[in-house]
């Protein structure tokens, strides 16, 4: 294959584009550079500033693409460098929708500007990633053709994720890897952990990640007297997560939506047993009570109760480990699967010089 330059527009700290990118580099001898928007989104004075810097990046982009001449655009999200990409000019582009839908939260003052806005990004662009079947349902409403959608997560890399071949410890060990976010629903996670240790139960739990959350969770642990149990350790490298999860025997996630999880795949790819919040995305994948549990939103009653029946039940645990490594193996192959998306990404470059 001929190498081509890629511009890719989104948060290149994040798990989610370090993987598509390496795997675009590694499968597909892409030459890739990248932007994002630079101003954080934690307080009004910064969400001010980051307005004012997303007005202003469709002029940055296009001189980017002048100077870089990129044989393609990719975007992550729809309605926000999707939409960049699609007022970008370019005359090849590639969207990725993130989440169930992109426009969150429903009830907020710029659902319906997002609405709009994600229906342009979706007119414009030439290829669609949806990164599971769940995300399918939105693009039907919002009259995407379907012909331009391709089905397929971007997969973990199975030589970095490697399974924990022990089970055996003494201690509930709890890993969280989302960020510390409103939607995440942490503090129900908090709530969990607090029963247990008034039950007298042993247990760590770590936060793994950093978010506008992150105060007010911390002196949630401290007010259930968790501080010596729970551990926020931040936002890590990439190179690191894998041996936190080997070292935990539970993953837990209480999203409040969910589109299709990286996150879980390393869970189950490490044998992390995974509690989650019982919502299409983690149906896609998880079935309850088979191969990880399946929690109601919200309720850190029903998840401390699992939680504490789970460890318990070790040979339980055992079995559904095997089936989650074999399943994520099958269907969510890093190298599988990247290479297809490459391979995908040529065709179009070539398809959009034709014509």
């Amino acid at each position: 294959m001929t190498k081509r330059k890629i511009l890719f527009l989104g948060e290149t700290y994040r798990a989610d584009a370090i993987t598509w990118c390496k795997g675009l580099t590694e499968f597909g001898d892409f030459e890739i550079i990248s932007w994002e928007l630079k101003t954080p989104s934690n307080n009004l004075i910064n969400r001010l500033l980051r307005g004012a810097e997303f007005i202003s990046a469709p002029f940055r982009i296009k001189k980017i693409i002048k100077s870089f001449q990129p044989d393609l655009v990719i975007a992550e999200r729809t309605t926000s460098y999707g939409f960049l990409a699609a007022l970008s000019g370019a005359k090849c582009i590639v969207i990725a929708q993130q989440g169930i839908t992109d426009l969150w939260p429903i009830h907020s003052f710029s659902y319906h500007i997002k609405k709009i806005i994600q229906r342009y990004a979706f007119k414009k662009a030439n290829l669609i990633h949806a990164w599971g079947q769940v995300m399918i349902p939105a693009m039907i409403a919002a009259k995407v053709d379907m012909k331009k959608v391709m089905v397929l997560p971007k997969g973990i890399d199975f030589d970095f994720f490697k399974p924990n071949t022990s089970l055996e410890s003494k201690k509930i060990s709890a890993v969280v890897t989302r960020s510390l976010t409103t939607e995440y629903r942490h503090e129900i996670i908090l709530k969990a952990f607090g029963m247990l240790q008034q039950k007298g139960i042993d247990f760590e739990l770590t936060f793994i990640g950093d978010g506008n959350c992150r105060n007010d969770l911390k002196k949630q642990a401290t007010q259930l007297q968790l501080n010596q149990k729970v551990k926020f350790v931040g936002r890590i490298s990439y190179p690191e997560l894998p041996h936190y999860l080997q070292k935990a025997n539970f993953y837990i996630s209480m999203p409040n939506t969910e589109g299709v999880s990286a996150s879980l795949f390393e869970a189950m790819a490490t044998n992390c047993y995974p509690i989650v919040t019982n919502i299409e995305g983690n149906q896609q994948w998880i079935t309850n009570n088979q191969n990880g549990s399946l929690i109601p939103i919200d309720d850190y009653k029903a998840l401390a109760e699992t939680i504490l029946t789970t460890f318990e039940n070790e040979n339980y645990r055992k079995t559904a480990i095997t089936f989650n490594e074999k399943q994520v193996r099958e269907k969510a192959n890093y190298k599988v699967n990247m290479t297809l998306i490459a391979t995908q990404y040529h065709e179009l470059i070539l398809s959009s010089q034709d014509q």
